[in-house]
């Protein structure tokens, strides 16, 4: 981990109560959005949802490590006029979104290891979040929901053993399933 990264982390703990809370809230509001989270987690009861959701980082993707896709949406006001006109597919996908723009754009402007952490933003990412209007982010919401996916699709064992220790509610696998996802954050952040 680069140096900055570990003296930032130092002197700014980021998985503070206040961060840790609403990221939980974000991530089991994913995994209630069908359609959306893995197919195991249809199947599971809201309090089973809640102890997956609560990871130190997201379980939702919205192309947060892609710096070059959101300096054209965040960009030029030319680059996102007419945003807002496209029909959202799914109202509740759209609700959700809307939420995570605001959490990453709140996180990139206050902190922005916050929101590399996290969310798993790159660091050209963290910068047009900061430097973003407020009100372009409520425009952005319905197009960027079709951009909604899970974070790692390609890590099918990760989501069926995240799912199956919250299903048994057995906390010491859960914990372990976590940290394998905390390893894919980490690993994705040292590329």
């Amino acid at each position: 981990m680069p140096d900055a990264i570990v003296e930032q982390w130092a002197r700014e703990p980021p998985l503070t109560a206040e961060v840790r809370r609403p990221l939980a809230e974000l991530n089991r509001g994913f995994l209630e959005l069908r359609g959306f989270a893995a197919p195991q987690f249809a199947q599971l009861a809201p309090a089973q949802i809640a102890a997956a959701a609560d990871c130190p980082y997201a379980l939702f993707d919205l192309r947060f490590d892609d710096p070059v896709y959101w300096a054209g949406r965040l960009g030029p006001e030319e680059a996102w006029r007419g945003v807002e006109d496209s029909q959202p597919a799914d109202p509740e996908a759209v609700a959700f979104v809307r939420t995570a723009l605001f959490y990453g754009w709140h996180l990139a402007s206050t902190t922005g290891l916050r929101a590399r952490l996290l969310l798993g933003m790159h660091d050209r990412t963290v910068l047009a979040f900061a430097a973003a209007p407020l009100r372009r982010l409520d425009a952005l919401a319905i197009a960027e929901s079709g951009q909604l996916r899970l974070r790692w699709p390609e890590r099918d064992s990760f989501w069926r053993a995240l799912a199956e220790a919250a299903r048994h509610a057995d906390t010491t696998e859960l914990r372990r399933v976590q940290l394998h996802g905390l390893q894919f954050a980490a690993a994705a952040r040292l590329r």
